[in-house]
């Protein structure tokens, strides 16, 4: 297993690096980048032979793809829904700020074509799950942008998950084949949590993430006080897509399931 956590930071031109093809964190076959961008600063995002995803974090942005336009806002990942342009590796994304915005970009390689499309917050409804299970400290919201129900040319999925204070998410421990990347951000800039991948924990902050290989555990908990967004991204195996009914619990926990407390 290589490098599973990661501390990255923003350089002079307001680009921060998490996953690549060929850093230490290789292994999630994702490219992942976070941008902060100034009003009126234009990004564009072109990458033959790879699909791409641009979801908004913060802020107010215009999307241009293909021959569509939209101006979409969201005052922060705790508040608001997701929007998100996702589109094939033969399809160009432009963005423009249309105030300080932050969104996140995730590729990978893919050679299939298919419709580009505007995901909104409407197209991915937050939900919780684990209402009253195991003390009722597992209940988090989950929302998912894109999977292989919803895209099945992409090798992608990508989703969110906001964690009540306190609690935990990604519980009971589980593992599912296929590689999964997380970036944490929290709605206070001192807030904390802990994220697990195998037998190694970590303190998740702000900005940070974690590279879970396939087959790892990986459960993740917020501190009281503070409420912890987690952007999941999972890559599909060639032949092994990842799938909702993937998920495996770890067998020395189950019993937590008919548990009364």
């Amino acid at each position: 297993m290589g490098k599973v956590f990661g501390y990255p930071e923003f350089d002079e031109k307001g680009e921060m690096i998490l996953t690549t093809y060929d850093n230490d964190y290789s292994e999630m076959m994702m490219d992942i980048r976070v941008y902060r961008m100034a009003a009126g600063e234009k990004r564009a995002f072109y990458r033959e032979g790879e699909e791409t995803a641009v979801l908004l974090l913060s802020g107010k942005i215009t999307y241009q793809w293909d021959d569509s336009e939209k101006t979409v806002s969201r005052k922060d990942v705790f508040t608001e829904g997701p929007w998100c342009v996702h589109v094939s590796g033969s399809h160009e994304v432009k963005v423009t700020a249309e105030q300080e915005s932050e969104i996140l970009v995730q590729c990978t390689k893919n050679e299939n074509s298919f419709d580009s499309r505007l995901y909104a917050p409407e197209d991915a409804p937050w939900g919780y799950s684990s209402v009253g299970k195991f003390g009722n400290v597992a209940k988090r919201r989950v929302n998912t942008i894109f999977d292989h129900d919803i895209s099945p040319k992409s090798n992608m999925v990508l989703g969110e998950v906001l964690n009540d204070r306190g609690n935990w998410s990604g519980y009971l421990p589980h593992r599912h084949p296929q590689p999964e990347t997380y970036l944490f951000k929290f709605d206070r800039p001192e807030g904390f949590g802990a994220s697990f991948v195998g037998d190694q924990v970590f303190k998740s902050v702000n900005n940070s993430f974690s590279a879970i290989p396939g087959g790892e555990l990986h459960p993740q908990a917020v501190a009281p006080g503070f409420q912890m967004y987690t952007c999941w991204m999972i890559r599909h195996i060639d032949g092994n897509p990842w799938l909702q009914t993937d998920r495996c619990e770890d067998e020395r926990y189950t019993w937590l399931h008919d548990a009364q407390f």
